[in-house]
């Protein structure tokens, strides 16, 4: 047990001390920021929770959700304050408007750890054991509810800052959210061990080590395999600021960096150019286009580029796609972006903000988006390409209607966005998880950095310098097979939260 005078200490802090118990949960929330890239100390995340699993033990549930919102709140806005760069000093938003915003989504994304706490507090009615089962069980529940509810916002889930560590191990089999898991066991583990007798230390204590031995053990299981010839690919970075990459006086170098860049690699068969690439609509550059395909069918490439395409077919007002268009191929296809960014894609706002927006020339148009399920893009050689778009990523189950059939991973970004925050670091490990989960080769081209080559088991083969043109060329495998997760996606590890919170939502009810 721990010592008798520092647990009363803790019984009485958050009751006597309200303020400065939620001002530690708000310090301890920012300091979890170090959990995810680019710090990635991982083995911080089950001391930093257990704090808040031991708050929502002891304390009534207004008091735990209290504190896990300051958890939150220091968490969201630690974690996501390269909102701020991309509203204010790319979007040219006032920078109240930038304020507003990131405080905002910070104190939403908050509400749902909020909501996290109530639930514990009611349901372990004080009780370790039950914590053991009731933490791990709404803390993912609520992790995935944040990742749907308003169009989702799933950044900074826990599992994401362990795909270093044994605990990745579970990613094949149960996803992200399963990793998240584990983790919520062993740190659930540790507070059991803390807070009930000698006898039962003795079956909590194994608890606290047993999700990371077997992860241990999964990530020696190979879920996929490899097929086919090694496939020489060439990612193209340009390394374009954000602010200059629109300017007209810029668009021709931008052009021709791109093709030259291409040109120098002809014995690449996969050359992958960044989200918007080349800062126009495709018809503006038909002719640019078409000199590029013609380039590729002579040197027997696929080349995948970023651009906006406008539509007019199907409507009298203009569709303006985030697309990736192949070229090279006896018929050009295309993957358009289905899981489109809020304020800064669209804008779910009345028409009368729109025309404020409009008259202070701000972003107010919208994209369109494209269909959820999308033909997969397919070589000349037959290897079929599983594509998604900046943060399409971060949500895992859009991508699994592709598999078994996809034989790799692209994804297209423009992080140039974020400047120098760590937003794409946290976006590369996300960009890993998600190469782990579905075990194939992942390439990740971006305007700015950090593009990379990413192996089967979500390990950075070769990387680019950020900010810098890159030409960089590896050789990757196509992968046939499938792992449990990309079979079952979220709904295993949604059947377990459901059957542990349900069981004790029903004991609660019932008195026991």
């Amino acid at each position: 047990m721990a010592n008798k005078k520092d647990l009363d200490f803790l019984f009485s802090l958050t009751s006597d001390q309200p303020r400065l118990s939620r001002l530690l949960a708000f310090f301890i929330g920012s300091a979890t920021t170090l959990v995810f890239a680019p710090a990635e100390w991982s083995l911080l995340a089950p001391l930093l929770i257990l704090p808040l699993l031991f708050v929502a033990l002891t304390a009534s549930p207004k008091d735990a959700a209290a504190h896990f919102f300051w958890f939150g709140f220091g968490l969201f806005l630690t974690g996501t304050y390269w909102i701020y760069i991309s509203v204010h000093v790319y979007g040219n938003a006032a920078l109240w408007i930038a304020v507003i915003l990131m405080g905002a989504l910070s104190l939403i994304l908050a509400t749902f750890l909020w909501l996290a706490g109530w639930v514990m507090s009611r349901l372990s009615q004080g009780k370790p054991w039950r914590m053991y089962f009731i933490g791990p069980a709404t803390w993912v529940f609520v992790e995935w509810l944040r990742g749907w509810v308003l169009t989702g916002f799933p950044w900074l889930s826990q599992g994401y800052g362990q795909v270093d560590s044994a605990l990745a191990g579970w990613a094949p089999v149960l996803g992200v959210y399963g990793v998240s898991m584990m983790l919520l066991f062993s740190s659930a583990a540790i507070l059991v061990s803390i807070m009930t007798t000698n006898r039962e230390r003795l079956i909590a204590v194994p608890l606290i080590f047993l999700p990371w031995i077997a992860g241990s053990a999964l990530s020696i299981v190979d879920w996929t395999e490899p097929y086919g010839d090694p496939i020489r690919t060439t990612i193209v970075q340009g390394g374009i600021p954000q602010e200059h990459k629109w300017l007209p006086e810029q668009r021709q170098a931008t052009l021709d960096f791109y093709r030259s860049s291409t040109l120098s690699v002809p014995e690449s068969e996969l050359v992958i150019w960044p989200e918007v690439a080349i800062p126009a609509l495709q018809d503006q550059v038909a002719d640019y286009l078409n000199i590029v395909d013609g380039d590729a069918k002579r040197n027997a490439q696929t080349v995948l580029v970023g651009i906006l395409e406008r539509n007019m077919q199907h409507s009298a007002d203009a569709q303006i796609f985030n697309s990736v268009l192949m070229l090279g191929s006896d018929e050009r296809q295309a993957y358009h972006k289905r899981h489109l960014v809020p304020f800064g894609e669209y804008f779910p706002v009345p028409e009368v903000v729109r025309e404020w927006m409009r008259l202070r020339n701000l972003p107010y148009a919208d994209l369109t988006a494209g269909s959820n399920v999308q033909a997969l893009l397919q070589t000349a050689k037959g290897v079929n390409l599983a594509v998604a778009i900046c943060w399409e990523d971060a949500f895992g189950t859009e991508q699994l209607y592709a598999f078994p059939d996809a034989d790799l991973l692209i994804n297209v970004s423009n992080d140039g966005w974020f400047g120098d925050s760590i937003a794409p670091h946290q976006h590369l490990q996300i960009a890993r998880m998600r190469a782990l989960e579905v075990g194939r080769y992942s390439i990740r081209s971006t305007n700015t950095g950090i593009s990379a080559f990413i192996g089967p088991t979500g390990d950075i083969l070769k990387i680019g310098k950020q900010f810098k043109p890159v030409v960089m060329t590896a050789s990757v495998r196509a992968h046939r097979g499938t792992t449990i997760y990309a079979d079952s996606g979220n709904w295993t590890i949604l059947g377990i939260c459901y059957l542990i919170l349900g069981f004790f939502w029903i004991r609660s009810r019932a008195g026991a």
